[in-house]
């Protein structure tokens, strides 16, 4: 099996955990999302994402400006993060907020 079939399956259960997260709209909670979603390649720096924590990689990154990291995260970067990375069920609000806990759990 190749890395990318893995990544593939790793990311299709993700999804399917991200769902039923994000299904509870009222009880949303950033960090519990993230590691649902967002963990896999943002806590271990798979396919060059920058990881939580590395302060610099982050700090390139808001030279850009939140609104473009939220942007980069609805529609998806570089053919690699896809579009609302891997919670399709989170809605633009709660995207933003999971950036921010990214960022504050990183600067």
């Amino acid at each position: 099996m190749t890395s990318k079939t893995l990544l593939t399956i790793a990311c299709a259960f993700l999804l399917v955990s991200a769902t039923s997260i994000a299904a509870e709209d009222d009880a949303f909670d950033a960090e519990q999302t993230y590691q649902a979603t967002c963990f896999a390649c943002h806590g271990t720096g798979a396919a060059h994402s920058p990881e939580v924590g590395d302060q610099i990689e982050w700090e390139i990154r808001m030279e850009k400006g939140m609104d473009t990291l939220v942007k980069n995260t609805i529609t998806g970067l570089n053919g690699i993060m896809p579009p609302r990375g891997l919670c399709a069920t989170c809605s633009d609000e709660q995207l933003t907020a999971i950036v921010e806990f990214m960022l504050e759990s990183s600067l």
